[in-house]
């Protein structure tokens, strides 16, 4: 076994004053679970403002702004953090590697939404819903400088619905981490006191691109559908492109109808392996609809596709 923080004699007994380091909605919500369970945070780090419209000027992200509304400091460099008088640092969806230097000094705590080894980086909720897996969960492990390579002091799991979207999944990922944060915290220094280093292969979760969420109907129905699942999945029908938001799969009628990909029959997509059946869809320029609203307004023709 393994310890990441240093010797009993250099830190206090109970963990209550913290450093925040993370940027997006699901670590605001962590921050905010941080701060009701009477934690003392001593500095927020999080990523500079940005801008998120294409006319619109800068805007903070929201744990910087929840920051800001109770009275916290706010930094942009992870080197800052060693100004301030805390016990740990917690470390949530910063996505930002952080020093070795600054590692040295204070030992921080990564809620990360997977079982590690299988998807360290970038995207491993997404990853975890297209690679079809059917478990899942929440590791606390202690930082190092490699990528989501250091030991973990605790673990959480739960199953993956085959129809739960990635908003679903990572919200409950992110409720469930905070819980097992928030029960480790309260045991004191005891709960970090030895890590297990991760055994296993590997397993890196890429950052997802516009390739990822691609429709290629000459692939299974289920894999149509995680694309689906992870969000923003397009397709292209008459030259203009067309989301599909949500979907289910009906395998049991793969020999229904013929198995041109992308073929249009009734209110189905059809594959080589099962139906997709669409829900919600989004054409270029255009609101959200029901897939049968999507049909009647387009009317296709017999014979007609999907495009590739």
């Amino acid at each position: 076994m393994t310890s990441r923080f240093p010797p009993l004699s250099k830190r206090t007994k109970t963990l209550t004053r913290l450093a925040f380091f993370g940027s997006p909605a699901i670590a605001a919500t962590t921050l905010q679970a941080l701060i009701d369970a009477g934690h003392e945070i001593c500095v927020v780090v999080t990523n500079p403002d940005r801008r998120r419209q294409r006319r619109g000027g800068l805007e903070a992200n929201p744990v910087k702004l929840l920051a800001i509304a109770h009275g916290i400091e706010v930094r942009v460099q992870p080197s800052d953090v060693l100004q301030f008088p805390c016990d740990i640092g917690i470390v949530v969806a910063y996505g930002q590697l952080i020093r070795k230097d600054v590692l040295e000094k204070i030992s921080l705590v990564n809620v990360h939404f997977s079982l590690l080894p299988r998807w360290r980086g970038a995207a491993p909720v997404e990853r975890a819903i297209l690679e079809g897996d059917t478990i899942t969960g929440v590791c606390l492990m202690g930082l190092e400088a490699g990528l989501d390579t250091g030991p973990v002091y605790s673990i959480a799991t739960t199953t993956i619905d085959p129809d739960e979207s990635l908003e679903h999944l990572r919200t409950r990922l992110s409720d469930m981490g905070t819980k097992l944060l928030l029960d480790e915290l309260a045991r004191g220094e005891a709960a970090f006191d030895h890590a297990e280093p991760q055994s296993g292969e590997a397993i890196y979760a890429q950052k997802i691109g516009i390739e990822d969420r691609h429709l290629d109907f000459s692939e299974p129905a289920i894999v149509a559908q995680r694309k689906i699942r992870i969000g923003r999945a397009w397709t292209t029908f008459r030259g203009r492109r067309v989301v599909i938001h949500d979907a289910r799969v009906r395998s049991d009628s793969e020999h229904l109808f013929p198995t041109q990909p992308g073929l249009i029959v009734e209110d189905h997509i059809c594959t080589p392996n099962g139906l997709l059946v669409p829900l919600v869809v989004q054409s270029e320029g255009r609101s959200r609809m029901d897939f049968s609203t999507w049909l009647a307004g387009m009317r296709p023709k017999a014979g007609e596709t999907f495009e590739p």
